[in-house]
């Protein structure tokens, strides 16, 4: 079989993101118990967060450090 061949404008194919794994890097929102979104920041998460607690109160939703490996419960 083929590979297909890339042209310089096409970017590469991204590999698949595993929903069950931690994110190795940047922060994360985890809804009861499900690694959800991802971002850059703890501000940004933590922003997010907060948007889906407002919605959704009976939510559990903490916030995943992945460089410290730390999760923090949304109040």
């Amino acid at each position: 079989m083929k590979k297909p061949v890339l042209s310089i404008d096409e970017p590469e194919p991204k590999k698949a993101v595993r929903a069950d794994w931690p994110p190795t890097e940047g922060f994360a929102t985890i809804v009861d118990g499900h690694f959800k979104s991802e971002f850059d920041t703890a501000e940004a998460a933590e922003t997010s967060g907060r948007e889906l607690k407002s919605a959704y109160p009976r939510l559990q939703i903490e916030i995943y450090d992945a460089a410290n490996k730390v999760r923090t419960l949304l109040g």
